[in-house]
């Protein structure tokens, strides 16, 4: 007698009401949602509404800037104004175009900028986070009080400043150099003291104490311990400062004199000055501009969840 088999039962199709259901499911958007939608996009095409501008003066000729000025898309479109930026036109060139014709030596001053925040950034990352390190970790008389009186300079505003460091850097003799740019930030700031001594404090005890019975001592603690955990909050402050040296404009203005020490914001400055006869050269100093503040929109994008991530002061977890 043969075996019989038994075939499974066919799956029953879905009702249409079950269907129905299943699609009634999916949460509807409320009001507040598309209220809150609809603020975002609005601070965001504000925000993004003047790199557009930028851009699209950048691509536009001065001639076309003139005659249309108000146009959302680049009047007479060339690549002129790049060129110009970037030292490619000759003399006769840019003034045909609306130029100058006075330069710009784009590149030198592209690599005094990353010197002068790269210097800047590494010398005080180190210095603040070894101050942050005695803050939040040591034992010593009188530390909270010396805290105080340290983080107490973040009310000084930076023009006070600016005057004595000035009278320091020429006794110095460091004057029209890209150390004496450098050299007043280079070390420590209250704030980057600041940032790191709070993660510094939500570290726990017992990693140190591990670290100091395996025969550590407090040197080999904050650079093979604290420094390596403390790797997102130092990238964090590392961006920020780089950000603002590669930013900074008064005081490089202040003592730089030549080329050879000038910095990029320095020479748009000098590069807007260099009005010709038809009127300012918008094209060609859009164009500078939006190329020395792509490196910072790059370094910003690339980094930005790490900074977001940091704020917070997670510690360890």
């Amino acid at each position: 007698m043969a075996a019989a088999t038994a075939t499974p039962p066919a799956p029953t199709p879905p009702t249409p009401r079950a269907t129905t259901v299943r699609r009634r499911a999916r949460p509807r958007p409320s009001f507040g949602r598309v209220v809150a939608w609809a603020v975002m996009g609005a601070i965001l095409l504000v925000t993004l509404l003047p790199f557009y501008w930028i851009l699209r003066t950048a691509l536009s000729s001065n001639t076309g800037i003139a005659a249309d000025p108000t146009s959302p898309l680049p009047a007479d479109p060339t690549g002129g104004g790049f060129a110009r930026a970037l030292g490619l036109q000759s003399t006769k060139e840019a003034i045909a175009q609306g130029g100058a014709g006075g330069g710009l030596d784009f590149w030198r001053y592209l690599l005094n900028s990353v010197i002068v925040s790269t210097m800047i950034t590494t010398c005080q990352i180190l210095f603040s986070a070894m101050a942050a390190y005695a803050f939040a970790r040591l034992r010593w008389r009188g530390r909270d009080t010396f805290f105080a009186l340290f983080l107490a300079g973040l009310m000084v505003p930076a023009i006070f400043t600016l005057l004595p460091n000035f009278v320091l850097i020429k006794r110095l003799g460091l004057i029209d150099s890209l150390l004496g740019i450098a050299l007043p930030t280079m070390f420590m700031t209250p704030f980057a003291v600041f940032f790191l001594r709070q993660f510094f404090m939500n570290v726990p005890r017992e990693v140190e104490e591990a670290a100091l019975l395996d025969g550590a001592g407090k040197t080999g603690i904050f650079f093979r311990v604290l420094l390596p955990m403390a790797s997102t909050p130092v990238i964090t402050l590392a961006v920020l400062t780089y950000i603002t040296s590669w930013n900074d404009y008064f005081w490089p203005l202040m003592v730089s004199y030549s080329d050879g020490s000038r910095v990029l914001t320095v020479a748009l400055a000098i590069f807007r000055a260099q009005t010709p006869q038809t009127g300012v050269d918008w094209s060609g100093l859009m164009a500078a501009t939006l190329i020395a503040a792509l490196p910072m929109l790059t370094l910003f994008a690339f980094f930005a969840r790490r900074i977001v991530s940091s704020i917070s002061f997670t510690g360890i977890k």
